[in-house]
């Protein structure tokens, strides 16, 4: 059983007129969106504090802009060398509280490193690899969307409640490269993005392009397709630009985190698996038609506009596992190959139909 919550006395309660806030947050691109939310609502909530997130790189690449936050960007860790250098450049430096929003050993490490009387993490059921050992507060444990896990860090340290919203900083530069880029385009305007950082979360590459031919003679519509750089999603959005030559471009390996926003602002709407690019086009409230079998769409789908996924995750829970959805705890995820061949090219296309409207 977790334990309960432990609550830090509210900053506005305290002494601390303009806290110093440090948020720890790597990972993948996904995960970052979904803390941005947490952060704006943290600026909201403790106008006069002073917020330093660090974080990676690639993950800066898209939250370079953001108004009153100062970014330190280093990256993960991967020797005792880089763990040598962080806790240098950290030692002369002071926080008064410490968000830890990331919960893996090679992170847990750095928390030492951040000197602050408060440093919150996540409840015992979610701190995971003994992040409870780094810290001293934490959230309380609910079933929850993972952007309310991370609005909970901003409710557990204000007293206050937290609501998600983003305001991506996209420069015009951005959007007028995707502008261009889109304008050959038929409109309405898919983005697809085919291609998960799991395997198991992918829908199968024909079924894409089944759908492709078949909203392409339903709407007259275009597919941008977009992906990062690896030699499968390569070449997945390769064949899927070959289902209708005239309708499709293919941006895989071809934009910047903040390119692939602004593309996904343009777009009408986002077919895509569990990935970064639902919660993307969520900040920039593009409608997403989210395929969902091996995860709830409750736990990682888009953010509170779930009308238009596709959900066979109760079914793949039946099918797979021999149990209920309802039965099994909350974060369970179907581990099967064969998951997401519940979900079928007419639940998509009913989904598109719903969100676009029938065409004139």
């Amino acid at each position: 059983m977790p334990l309960p919550s432990q609550h830090p006395a509210p900053v506005n309660k305290t002494t601390q007129t303009h806290p110093h806030i440090a948020i720890v947050r790597f990972s993948a691109l996904g995960d970052v969106i979904m803390v941005a939310a947490a952060v704006q609502a943290l600026r909201r909530s403790l106008p006069q504090a002073r917020i330093t997130w660090i974080t990676s790189p690639f993950a800066f690449e898209l939250l370079k802009g953001m108004e009153g936050i100062e970014f330190v960007v280093v990256s993960k860790p991967r020797s005792w060398a880089d763990y040598r250098a962080f806790y240098r450049n950290f030692g002369s430096r002071r926080f008064d509280v410490v968000l830890a929003m990331q919960a893996n050993l090679r992170i847990n490490l750095l928390y030492p490193a951040l000197r602050a009387p408060v440093k919150i993490g996540f409840d015992r059921a979610r701190a995971r690899e003994m992040q409870w050992l780094f810290c001293n507060r934490r959230i309380p444990f609910r079933d929850e969307h993972l952007v309310d896990s991370f609005l909970s860090f901003v409710e557990t340290l204000t007293g206050e409640p937290a609501s998600a919203t983003w305001n991506l900083p996209l420069d015009e530069a951005d959007r007028q490269w995707a502008s261009v880029r889109l304008s050959r385009l038929p409109t309405p305007l898919i983005a697809l993005h085919p291609v998960s950082s799991k395997a198991e979360r992918d829908w199968p590459p024909q079924r894409y392009a089944e759908l492709i031919s078949l909203a392409v003679k339903f709407f007259d519509c275009g597919f941008v397709l977009t992906g990062g750089a690896s030699p499968h999603e390569r070449a997945v959005c390769e064949r899927l630009a070959q289902a209708a030559p005239r309708h499709t471009l293919n941006l895989c390996r071809q934009t910047t985190p903040k390119q692939l926003a602004a593309v996904l602002a343009q777009a009408d709407a986002l077919v895509a698996p569990d990935t970064a690019a639902v919660h993307i086009a969520r900040a920039v409230d593009t409608p997403v038609i989210g395929l969902y079998a091996v995860a709830s769409p409750r736990l990682t789908g888009p953010y509170q506009r779930m009308d238009y996924c596709v959900d066979r995750y109760p079914e793949a829970v039946q099918q797979y596992l021999g149990r209920e959805a309802t039965d099994l705890p909350w974060n369970t995820r179907v581990h099967h190959a064969d998951a997401m061949k519940l979900i079928t090219v007419d639940d998509v296309m009913q989904q598109l139909v719903k969100a676009l409207g029938n065409p004139a």
